[in-house]
């Protein structure tokens, strides 16, 4: 990793009682840098996301964004801070239209009103190409656009580390390939991303490092090639079926 830090965690452990979901974690990602998670089911990726993003506290840990500790800011604390996090499973406020979810977002994510939240919801919404389908209800979008809209409610927050959850899931070759195109299109313009993805071709073509998680644990971490073709990701993976 050659750019500085912009977010990190050290140690980091979360226990269910008596599961441990995550063991001695330690990730740093650079400013502008892509960074990549896989693994089983089980490995600890979702609650690992939960945790940078405030929605769960670490049962031991730390977490450091520029380099300030934000380990007791919950989630709301994080997001105007700029960590912004989209779920695998979009969730739009149904009723609502597009826009007006994504005006949502901009004033209670990113605490903006008026104008300003109003050219943030319009400037998301023609980043992820859904402008001309601003007034729509949002029960009529299909998969793909309801992913979309998950991804502008993220951008309206004005982020500076978006973490993706599986937003390829679900989605054919086709969409797939526009959704990719929009993430590296976010990329270029500088912006920090972990992302969580099962569709590993997709990911390991998009990130610039990838680490693999197993039982809580990092097993692996480096260039996307290297950690592919690494043994125990291949023990503890792809013998378990990959897309």
């Amino acid at each position: 990793m050659s750019e500085p830090a912009i977010l990190s965690c050290a140690g980091l452990r979360k226990s269910f009682g008596r599961f441990q979901a995550l063991s001695a974690v330690d990730i740093s990602v650079g400013r502008g840098e892509a960074l990549g998670v896989v693994g089983p089911n089980g490995a600890g990726k979702t609650t690992l996301f939960a945790i940078l993003a405030g929605a769960l506290r670490p049962s031991d840990g730390s977490i450091a964004f520029e380099g300030r500790d934000v380990t007791s800011m919950d989630a709301s604390q994080r997001c105007r801070y700029g960590i912004v996090r989209t779920h695998q499973i979009p969730r739009p406020f149904l009723g609502m239209t597009v826009i007006e979810n994504v005006l949502v977002a901009a004033m209670n994510g990113g605490g903006l009103s008026g104008e300003a939240a109003w050219a943030a919801a319009e400037a998301a919404l023609e980043q992820t190409e859904l402008a001309q389908h601003a007034a729509r209800p949002t029960q009529t979008l299909g998969l793909l656009d309801r992913k979309r809209l998950e991804l502008a409610r993220a951008l309206a927050m004005n982020p500076r580390v978006l973490l993706l959850d599986e937003i390829g899931g679900g989605l054919t070759e086709a969409e797939l390939e526009g959704l990719l195109e929009l993430v590296a299109r976010l990329k270029r313009s500088g912006m920090t991303i972990v992302w969580i993805e099962h569709v590993l071709h997709a990911l390991v073509a998009s990130v610039d490092r990838l680490i693999c998680m197993s039982e809580g644990r990092v097993i692996a971490e480096g260039a996307p090639a290297a950690v592919m073709a690494d043994k125990a990701v291949a023990q503890t993976y792809l013998g378990r079926g990959v897309q």
